[in-house]
C-alpha cells in the first residue's frame, strides 16, 4: 500500500484533536434526537437487501430524470417540483446504508448529495406554491435533520436543523398534533429559536390528554431543551478552536466522519 497506510481518516494531533472532539459532542447531541423523533431516512437495503435497494435508487433516479424534463417547459409548476422533491429524497433514503451492528442509518455521498439536491428544489417549490404540502415539508424536514445528524461541521448542522424547522413549521400549522409541535419544539430548541421553542412547547402540551401524556412531553422537551443549549455552547467552541487552528496555520478544520463523509458515531 501506499505511503498513506496508516495515515487515519482525519488529522488529531495538536489543536486540531479538540475541533474533532467537539464536533462529535455536538453530533452525539444531534444524534440524541432521533431517540424521540421518527426522524431520518428510511433504509431498504436493511429491510430487503442491498440488490432491491440499487433496484429501487434507479427507479427513484429515473423518476427524477423524467420530471426534470418535463419542468424544462414548465419550470415554476408547483406541482412538479414538489413530485421532484419527492423522487430526490427518495432517492436519498434508498441510497443510505445502514451499519449491522447498531442498525444506525447513515447517508453515503451519493445519497447526501441527492438530498441536497432535493433541499434546492423545496426552495424552488415554496417560492411556486401557494399553499405548501404538509406531507412534502414533512419529508424535507425529516430529511434535513437526518443531515444534520451526520453533518461533517457544526455550522452546516445548523444550517440543517433550521431548514428543518423551517418545514416543520408548515406540518404543525397545516397538521396541528401533540407530534408536531413537540417536533417542531425540538427543531427549533437545536436552531436557538428558544422563544419559538417554548411557543411550540406550549401548543403542544395543549394536545396533551392525560397528566401522565403531560408530564412526560414535559421531561422530554426539557431534555432537548438543554440538549440545545448545549449544542449551542459546543458550536461556540468549536468555531473558536477552529479560528485558533487556523491562526496556526493548520489546513482546515477536520473531518470527523471520515473523507467521505459516510461515518458514523456508530462505528
Amino acid at each position: 500500500m501506499a505511503d498513506g497506510e496508516h495515515r487515519m481518516l482525519f488529522d488529531i494531533r495538536g489543536r486540531r484533536k479538540h475541533v474533532v472532539r467537539v464536533v462529535y459532542a455536538i453530533l452525539a447531541l444531534l444524534m440524541g434526537a432521533s431517540l424521540f423523533l421518527v426522524v431520518g431516512p428510511v433504509n431498504i437495503a436493511g429491510i430487503f437487501g442491498g440488490e432491491t435497494t440499487n433496484s429501487a435508487a434507479n427507479q427513484f433516479e429515473d423518476q427524477a430524470e423524467r420530471i426534470q424534463q418535463r419542468l424544462k417547459k414548465d419550470p415554476e409548476n408547483p406541482d412538479l417540483l414538489l413530485s421532484l422533491t419527492r423522487a430526490q429524497v427518495n432517492t436519498g433514503n434508498s441510497l443510505a446504508e445502514t451499519i449491522p451492528a447498531s442498525g444506525a442509518v447513515i447517508y453515503t455521498p451519493e445519497s447526501r448529495l441527492a438530498i441536497e439536491e432535493a433541499s434546492e428544489t423545496w426552495a424552488k417549490y415554496l417560492k411556486a406554491a401557494d399553499e405548501p404540502s404538509s406531507s412534502g415539508a414533512q419529508l424535507i424536514a425529516q430529511a434535513q435533520f437526518g443531515l444534520a445528524q451526520r453533518a461533517r461541521t457544526g455550522p452546516e448542522a445548523l444550517s440543517n436543523v433550521v431548514a428543518a424547522a423551517e418545514a416543520q413549521q408548515i406540518v404543525a400549522e397545516e397538521q396541528p398534533s401533540i407530534g408536531s409541535y413537540s417536533s417542531l419544539a425540538i427543531f427549533r430548541y437545536y436552531s436557538f429559536d428558544f422563544d419559538g421553542a417554548e411557543a411550540a412547547r406550549k401548543k403542544a402540551m395543549g394536545f396533551a390528554k392525560t397528566k401522565f401524556e403531560r408530564e412526560s412531553l414535559e421531561n422530554e422537551l426539557d431534555t432537548f431543551e438543554k440538549r440545545g443549549h448545549q449544542f449551542q455552547k459546543q458550536l461556540a467552541e468549536a468555531e473558536k478552536e477552529a479560528k485558533k487552528a487556523r491562526e496556526q496555520g493548520a489546513p482546515g478544520v477536520a473531518n470527523p466522519l471520515g473523507e467521505a463523509g459516510s461515518g458514523s458515531l456508530g462505528e
